[in-house]
């Protein structure tokens, strides 16, 4: 096990910057995901650290040695593809040992290590069949299997579960995540599955046009986002935002939104003038329906069982609620809603304002 430093670095495709100076740590066993929208830079930096891309500039550390200038092979690394890529013609078996065939290690040595991890993975039974004769998960097992017999100081996960169907995925992540505690070897997972993050991660980066936006624990980055994009992207159904404009109330603050909507200024310790312009986040969760509330009108109403999702029309903006009690609103009807918890952000910058 080791850990992985990245230090300022940067990727550009001819004169075409991709990843901006990226610098994050992660710690000697940890569970780091990256996640971002398609685009972000996370596959691009996962295959930096896995030596597949040259990098632009900076330095990638494992295990305290630099090792921008190292093949791929002598990093002692092993990554878990989107796509399986294992050998139609090879067993299970041949599949998860093929690595170590290459490495000339000894014939029972490798039997060794696959009927371990094997083991592991619940594919003992499936060991002499072929890809062809497993399911989508059990294919994804094998391929982890692979990693696992090689016992490298990192894993590398490049959006692994995306070929899955749903019921599956969340199965996936979960043995993901048991295996994770079992082998405690240090593990980078790319996703642009926020649930997939917060499920799974120690720590997750939060990636947006090559830039990391936040570095955190799970509930962390939910309960105390640093910017829009962030309390945007983390959590589902995702936080709501409803432009407005500090002005005077009584004694106090106020928000001011849409069609003279007023809803109390969230306690900050930033200086709020009347006048200026931010923008109130509040997630769906926060939403009360509540007689002290603020008008909106009922769109679509989504019962889930143990919740309900509202959508409504507040203050000219569609926002979602969820609310654990049963409604029987029809769409038109109006509400009042009361947010319970709101943030504030400058819509400038797009920066929290605390």
């Amino acid at each position: 096990m080791a850990s992985v430093t990245l230090k300022d670095v940067r990727k550009a495709f001819g004169s075409t910057p991709v990843v901006h100076g990226v610098s994050v740590e992660i710690l000697d066993g940890e569970f780091a995901v990256l996640v971002g929208p398609s685009g972000c830079g996370k596959s691009t930096l996962l295959r930096m650290i896995a030596g597949l891309e040259e990098i632009t500039g900076g330095a990638i550390e494992i295990g305290g040695r630099v090792v921008n200038d190292v093949l791929p092979k002598e990093r002692d690394i092993a990554m878990v593809f989107q796509n399986y890529a294992l050998y139609p013609h090879m067993t299970v078996a041949d599949n998860m040992g093929f690595s170590l065939k290459l490495a000339k290690r000894p014939r029972q040595e490798i039997e060794d290590r696959v009927r371990e991890a094997a083991k592991i993975l619940g594919l003992t039974e499936y060991l002499e069949r072929y890809p062809r004769q497993l399911s989508g998960g059990q294919r994804q097992r094998v391929a982890m299997g692979r990693a696992i017999v090689r016992n490298p100081q990192v894993f590398l996960f490049d959006e692994p579960l995306s070929n899955l169907d749903a019921k599956l995925r969340v199965q996936m992540r979960t043995e993901i995540k048991e295996l994770h505690q079992r082998l405690k070897t240090t593990s980078i997972y790319v996703t642009h599955d926020q649930i997939e993050a917060m499920t799974m991660a120690d720590k997750i980066v939060v990636m947006n046009a090559g830039r990391v936006e936040q570095i955190g624990a799970p509930l962390e980055l939910y309960d105390d986002p640093a910017n829009l994009f962030v309390a945007g992207f983390i959590g589902s159904p995702a936080m709501n935002f409803l432009p407005g404009r500090v002005v005077a109330n009584g004694a106090g603050l106020a928000v001011e939104l849409g069609g003279g909507v007023r809803v109390a200024a969230p306690r900050v310790q930033a200086p709020l003038a009347p006048g200026r312009e931010v923008t109130v986040g509040v997630r769906p969760e926060h939403f009360a329906v509540s007689a002290q509330g603020v008008p909106a009108e009922v769109i679509v109403v989504e019962p889930t069982g143990a919740d309900t999702q509202i959508f409504c029309n507040l203050a000219g903006v569609e926002v979602s609620a969820v609310v654990r009690e049963r409604h029987a609103f029809r769409p038109g009807e109006a509400i009042r809603l009361a947010p319970q918890l709101a943030y504030l952000f400058d819509p400038g910058n797009g920066a929290r304002i605390r």
